[in-house]
């Protein structure tokens, strides 16, 4: 056997290292140039359609506003560069160690762009929390043409003095607890606070031990003072003339059908995902294929078909009906996800159970799902907020006020040709939007492992 011989111009690896083409160095720079001009040109267009359109007397224009709000962001690009050579030579004589000038002024330019970002993003949710409290009934903060702060003298911000409490005293109009409920609402309030309060604590890095298991309990007491409110309260307890005074009864019957399919969906995953993880049976790779495939496809495609069941099955405007179509649009995801996380789990453990004598399912209930209680937590939330949010087969499927949710309650807001409710609108958004901001921050480490619980095979 003979090898050919090696080439003695080449290195000792056999590899020479080419230096790349004046074209494929310049390519990543024509193409940031290309961008930048393609910006220019549409804000270019942006100011002409603006100022060639027919301004409203809500907007307040200001001459060539663009270009002051240009020497804003040059002004502040200054000030940073400043500052980050002052930071680079304070760090350089204190650590010793060169800091390229460069990369702080980098950091400091991204963190300007990232507080527009943050304030553009927060403003909206900022604006809809002061017309919750703006008694005038409008989304827009008219202009103060005399106020010589621009913010107020754009509406950017409304007028601070008129707000009240009007909107969300309407949403509890006429509604009758008897005392044990307003001890629960009471529990409900206090456990709620604490839940964010200790959220708080842990995003400043205060977390430890004791604070976890007083975490714990608050929202134990949450959830049990809460479910207790959901399933005793009735509809004869709000007795206000008009839709805002049934918003309440809205949000209870949410977090009635929301908990339910929660339930369900626990038992529907876990039972199915288990027999897919450790079962093998015929059709099983064609099961899990059709759960896939059925993903494909976005709910509202299937609205004519789950309304004519439900009227086969008389099921119509009933929560029953509403549930049930919840938890089938549930199975095939939390299917999936439960059979990674199996998957993940030492299979010794419950061949160990089955020597001692334990039949396939008592293995299912005392040693897998002991060993799960986060990832059932996460797909019970998961479903809990989906659901929540859910507005078009409950549009579809609910026809009375007494069984609306929140979604179709704050739509009944919005209808009126003259007469669109927007600060009872906002302000019913924020109380709808407070038990999801509490799950979420109370729960949310099961959010985090739950997404990635069953991306690794041990």
């Amino acid at each position: 056997m003979t090898t050919a011989p090696r080439d003695q111009n080449l290195p000792p690896g056999g590899y020479v290292h080419k230096e790349p083409s004046f074209l494929r160095r310049a390519l990543p720079w024509l193409a940031l140039a290309a961008l930048l001009v393609g910006f220019g040109v549409l804000a270019y267009y942006l100011v002409q359609s603006m100022q060639d359109r027919q301004r409203s007397f809500t907007i307040y224009f200001v001459e060539n506003g663009w270009v002051r709000f240009l020497l804003f962001l040059l002004a502040a690009s200054g000030v940073l560069a400043l500052t980050s050579l002052i930071g680079q030579r304070i760090g350089q004589a204190r650590t010793g160690r060169r800091i390229s000038y460069l990369a702080v002024l980098g950091d400091q330019l991204t963190h300007l762009f990232l507080i527009l970002v943050v304030l553009v993003a927060i403003y909206p949710l900022f604006y809809v929390l002061l017309a919750a409290f703006d008694p005038r009934n409008s989304l827009f903060a008219f202009p103060d043409f005399e106020n010589p702060n621009i913010l107020y003298r754009s509406g950017l911000l409304p007028n601070l003095d008129v707000l009240s409490l009007e909107n969300f005293t309407r949403l509890f109009n006429g509604i009758t607890l008897p005392g044990w409920q307003l001890l629960l609402a009471g529990i409900v309030g206090a456990a709620l606070a604490a839940v964010l309060l200790f959220a708080l604590a842990g995003r400043l890095g205060r977390e430890n031990a004791g604070l976890s298991r007083a975490r714990s309990w608050a929202m134990y007491a949450l959830i049990g003072a809460l479910a207790l409110l959901v399933i005793f309260m009735t509809p004869a307890q709000f007795t206000g003339p008009d839709n805002e005074s049934r918003f309440v009864l809205s949000v209870r019957n949410t977090m009635l059908v929301s908990g339910l399919t929660g339930v369900l969906a626990i038992l529907l995953s876990t039972t199915s995902g288990y027999a897919m993880a450790r079962l093998r049976f015929p059709g099983r790779f064609q099961m899990l294929l059709f759960y896939i495939f059925i993903q494909m496809f976005p709910v509202f495609l299937a609205l004519v078909a789950v309304y004519a069941l439900m009227v086969t099955l008389g099921l119509t405007n009933t929560f029953t009906g509403l549930i049930l179509a919840y938890s089938g649009g549930a199975i095939a995801f939390n299917t999936w996800i439960f059979k990674g996380y199996v998957e993940s789990l030492p299979e010794s453990l419950e061949e160990a159970a089955m020597v001692d004598g334990a039949t396939r399912w008592q293995t299912f209930l005392r040693v897998v799902l002991p060993l799960s209680g986060g990832m059932l937590a996460f797909i019970f939330l998961n479903q809990f907020i989906g659901t929540y949010a859910e507005f078009i087969l409950a549009n579809v499927l609910l026809t009375g006020v007494e069984k609306w949710t929140v979604g179709v309650m704050l739509l009944s807001f919005t209808q009126g040709q003259f007469s669109t409710q927007w600060g009872v609108f906002a302000a019913a958004a924020t109380l709808g939007a407070l038990p999801i901001v509490a799950l979420f921050y109370g729960f949310q480490r099961y959010f985090v492992g739950g997404t990635v619980a069953g991306g690794v095979k041990e």
